[in-house]
């Protein structure tokens, strides 16, 4: 016992600083045990984070792919049909040209004669022009369409929504306000035509008054004289105002339209909520009236005129490079409005426009950036 108390008093010092340094040894290996823990469960959250985030960037694009496909086959090409079909209604020029063919039967005058041909003259470039705008127009609108509704789902998946929640709010947002406002394409078809025929039809008249149907007509006689008709149409009532043949000012209007046009709802309050739809119709309101759209719509415009030019060329075997008589384009004239709204997977003037490099630039910072950033050109 003596020589315990004898070892322990000339070596205490040593075991305490023994002791003290495998004590701290060992709390510092429980810090560092703990920290690399730590690490590795932010590892763990942080992998799982990514792998939430994939997930929800999947279904994003899988359900934006799919959106795009229902307007490629569906929304378009139908959209594209009652436009076609309510123009050529509309505009049907068989009346006009039978008399014509029967002008001899009919004993006619020529005066009378003359007020036939004059009519053929504006009622044929009314209706390429007409065409022409309203395809070009038809065409960008319903991809807005598509790029405004996939914002709306970067923007539900930026709020942090499970990935669960999210598909089930996808659901309810393809059901009520995605419906609704893609049905909105059929707006021109239905509605627009009712002011933007007389208004193209007026522009027409406005530029064909003084162009005779004696006077020689080249290939760039001609797209001076469309490029005019589309000047003169653009003037005509406020800088906006062709808004209002493409899109409803908002969800009540185009359900008071429905409800007027499709006579068998009794009760407005049959109709699906338009809360959605409202705030859909403003957003892409706002794109349409920015001056980027504008800049898009006339690049667009000019481009197709370039094309059809190069139709018409060809269709006439080099007669219009040295000019004839514009009586004789007519007929020319008149059918190239079929063509122009021939259904979207054969027509090349739709591929013109969507391969055009400052449209696609035009969709990128669309679904990039939130639709009311655009600035309007008020």
């Amino acid at each position: 016992m003596l020589s315990l108390r004898n070892f322990w008093r000339r070596n205490k010092r040593k075991v305490f600083v023994t002791v003290g340094v495998f004590g701290s040894g060992y709390v510092l290996y429980k810090l560092y045990a703990a920290h690399r823990q730590r690490l590795l469960d932010l590892d763990k959250e942080l992998e799982r984070e990514r792998e939430a985030d994939e997930l929800i960037k999947f279904q994003l694009q899988n359900h934006f792919e799919n959106i795009q496909r229902i307007v490629d086959s569906t929304t378009l090409p139908y959209a594209m049909y009652y436009l076609r079909n309510r123009i050529s209604e509309d505009l049907d020029l068989s009346y006009l040209t039978n008399r014509l063919n029967q002008v001899k039967d009919l004993r006619m005058t020529k005066l009378e004669k003359l007020e036939l041909w004059e009519n053929l003259k504006v009622l044929s470039f009314t209706k390429m022009v007409l065409s022409l705008w309203s395809m070009t127009a038809l065409n960008l609108y319903v991809r807005i369409q598509v790029n405004i509704l996939g914002r709306h789902l970067y923007i539900d998946a930026a709020r942090g929504m499970e990935s669960s929640y999210l598909m089930e709010e996808v659901d309810q947002f393809d059901r009520h306000g995605q419906q609704e406002f893609l049905a909105t394409a059929d707006y021109l078809s239905n509605y627009g035509m009712v002011r933007l025929i007389p208004n193209m039809r007026t522009a027409a008249t406005e530029v064909l008054k003084g162009k005779k149907l004696t006077d020689t007509f080249n290939a760039s006689t001609l797209r001076e004289t469309i490029m005019q008709i589309l000047n003169t149409f653009k003037t005509i009532g406020g800088l906006h105002d062709w808004v209002t043949y493409l899109i409803p000012e908002n969800g009540l209007s185009y359900k008071q339209s429905v409800v007027a046009y499709a006579k068998d709802f009794d009760d407005i309050s049959l109709l699906p909520n338009v809360s959605k739809l409202d705030q859909l119709i403003l957003e892409a309101r706002a794109v349409l009236m920015s001056a980027d759209f504008g800049d898009v719509m006339e690049i667009s415009l000019r481009s197709i005129v370039d094309a059809l030019m190069e139709d018409v060329g060809l269709q006439s075997g080099g007669s219009l490079s040295s000019g004839i008589p514009l009586a004789r384009l007519l007929a020319r004239v008149a059918q190239t409005g079929p063509v122009l709204l021939d259904e979207p997977s054969k027509n090349r003037f739709i591929q013109i426009i969507q391969s055009l490099p400052e449209v696609e630039l035009f969709y990128t910072l669309l679904y990039a950036n939130m639709p009311l950033q655009f600035s309007e050109n008020t």
